[in-house]
């Protein structure tokens, strides 16, 4: 789509920009989440990641590739992470769910309920 020299460029309202940087930033976080759980599984070909994601191939690599903003990006992310997790705690969620052994808590943090310690163990 090219303008012509005598039509201005059409600018974006700073509603648009706050929500075209939001969804970035979902797009972000999403697309760590999904390729640390592909990377997990051991699923590392584009047809397993496709076919792990409900996608054929090429979509699904270009889908985490991409580096340019494009409408929908963010609702195709949350339906593949939903298909490879199968529940949307994820999208809410700051972290994605991790299936990695870690080391014991230190002793006296008790958990919250939100994974995080509580923060009177803190002081």
């Amino acid at each position: 789509m090219s303008l012509s020299p005598d039509q201005p460029k059409r600018k974006i309202t700073p509603e648009e920009r706050r929500r075209r940087t939001a969804d970035r930033l979902k797009t972000i976080r999403l697309k760590m989440a999904i390729g640390r759980e592909l990377e997990e599984r051991g699923i590392t070909t584009p047809v397993e990641i496709g076919a792990a994601l409900g996608l054929p191939a090429a979509e699904a690599t270009k889908l985490l590739t991409r580096h340019q903003w494009r409408e929908g990006a963010v609702e195709q992310l949350e339906a593949a992470a939903t298909r490879l997790w199968g529940w949307q705690g994820l999208i809410a969620g700051p972290r994605a769910p991790s299936r990695r052994a870690g080391p014991p808590p230190a002793a006296g943090l008790t958990a919250l309920p939100g994974r995080f310690p509580s923060m009177e163990s803190w002081a």
